[in-house]
């Protein structure tokens, strides 16, 4: 029996909460989907290796399609054969963590990458 977790949502309900919370996911053939622009190689492992952790943390494991230069993650609870709050969770938190820029809060002291110094930038911001 499916658990309420892993009740598959209305594809109308899945987009008005992403167009709400997470504009830059978007619903395409049954899974969430975002593409992840990165600026090398280095970038791209480093965002896969995130969503790795992520996902297994979160006992919920996305699709990954990776090229040099980008990552895309799709999410759908396999189980439910759609898309659920599971996925909309994981979503969230890899948005969180891979989105998060160092130095954009004046209240953290960690300062991000140097700008405009492309051998230390990975990732391309939204």
């Amino acid at each position: 029996m499916t658990s309420e977790r892993e009740k598959p949502m209305p594809d109308a309900d899945v987009e008005r909460w992403l167009g709400q919370n997470l504009p830059t996911w978007k619903l395409a053939d049954g899974w969430i989907r975002r593409t992840y622009k990165t600026n090398s190689w280095k970038g791209t492992l480093m965002v896969v290796n995130t969503v790795g952790h992520l996902a297994e943390a979160a006992w919920h494991h996305p699709d990954i399609t990776l090229s040099y230069a980008w990552v895309e993650v799709r999410l759908m609870t396999h189980s439910a054969k759609g898309i659920t709050d599971k996925d909309l969770a994981l979503a969230r938190k890899i948005e969180d963590v891979v989105m998060w820029q160092p130095g954009t809060d004046t209240s953290n002291s960690l300062e991000g990458t140097p700008a405009g110094d492309m051998r230390f930038a990975y990732l391309k911001y939204d």
